[in-house]
């Protein structure tokens, strides 16, 4: 399948397409979001974007504000992209849309994510946008195997 980067459309999670989000969680991820999860996002503005392709809906990106210990943290809560559209830019236009929030706010003191440990294909893409692994959190994931994850920044 050939995708052009200009197909790809980002658009805002609204009550008209949140049911779309999680149909592509669901799909995506082998772990099962709840309401409290699409409740959080519906909060979040521009750090939760849905991928569009011809104005069908490919992947999305949710994101949130931690602070801890006097940090401002951006967490990356979930990023993805159904099968057959990865590796055409999805990805990345997702990624560049909160790396460049984190940049014009200014006051962020990391980016960070989980990632399962059995997860190479998004390790690898992470890797290619300057992320690193700083640790493990073992059983981090409930009722999956493997349940540990790294922390990437």
């Amino acid at each position: 399948m050939s995708v052009t980067k200009s197909r790809i459309e980002l658009g805002d999670i609204t009550p008209h397409n949140i049911k779309q989000l999680k149909v592509l969680n669901h799909v995506v991820f082998p772990v099962a979001y709840n309401d409290k999860f699409y409740k959080d996002v519906m909060d979040v503005g521009d750090l939760a974007k849905l991928a569009f392709f011809n104005d069908i809906v490919v992947g999305a990106v949710c994101c949130r504000t931690d602070t801890h210990e006097g940090q401002k943290k951006l967490y990356i809560m979930t990023l993805g992209c159904l099968g057959p559209y990865r590796r055409c830019g999805v990805g990345k236009k997702l990624l560049d849309h909160v790396l460049k929030i984190a940049k014009d706010d200014g006051q962020y003191d990391t980016i960070f994510l989980h990632v399962q440990i059995s997860n190479n294909e998004a390790l690898q893409f992470y890797r290619k946008f300057g992320f690193k692994i700083m640790g493990t959190k073992e059983n981090y994931y409930k009722k999956i195997d493997p349940a540990d994850a790294y922390v990437l920044e």
